[in-house]
């Protein structure tokens, strides 16, 4: 009983410390406020469930976040088309325009950007995330920098 309360406090304490910048990098990910709070949200109910099956927390939440997202936004586009949701969130024009940039990117690259430069993590801990090499990693990340940085310069 103890075990299970310990890891609960964990997961509590991870959900404090990561939860909004889970938050902010899956929004900046998936562009829609709605599949990021659903994504976190499943992802810490799903980690109190696994309790201590999850050997890394940190790097398990951070990984599932991600792949429940990368689901929601797939189930979507398999529903219908995508909807819009800029008029049900409050976004300054430039944040509105880098989301858009990053939806051009492909998962593993926006993933790699968002984990990288919004989230904070070096490449190491990216590449450990996303169950990759930093090698890999670093190529994702170029690759996205440079897309982005040729669909910013397009905009009027």
């Amino acid at each position: 009983m103890e075990a299970i309360r310990e890891i609960a406090t964990d997961i509590e304490r991870l959900y404090r410390e990561q939860g909004a910048r889970m938050w902010r990098a899956v929004l900046a990910f998936a562009g829609d406020p709605d599949v990021a709070s659903d994504a976190v949200a499943e992802t810490f109910a799903q980690a109190l469930r696994r309790g201590d099956a999850v050997r890394d927390p940190e790097r398990w939440v951070w990984r599932t976040v991600f792949r429940i997202a990368a689901g929601i936004l797939k189930e979507r586009r398999m529903i219908g088309p995508e909807q819009d949701t800029g008029d049900s969130y409050e976004m300054e024009p430039p944040a509105r325009e880098l989301i858009e940039a990053l939806r051009r990117l492909s998962p593993r690259q926006r993933t790699a950007v968002v984990l990288h430069h919004a989230a904070g993590y070096p490449v190491r801990e990216v590449a450990a995330i996303l169950g990759s090499t930093p090698s890999a990693v670093k190529v994702h990340l170029k690759r996205g920098r440079d897309r982005l940085r040729d669909t910013l310069s397009e905009e009027p």
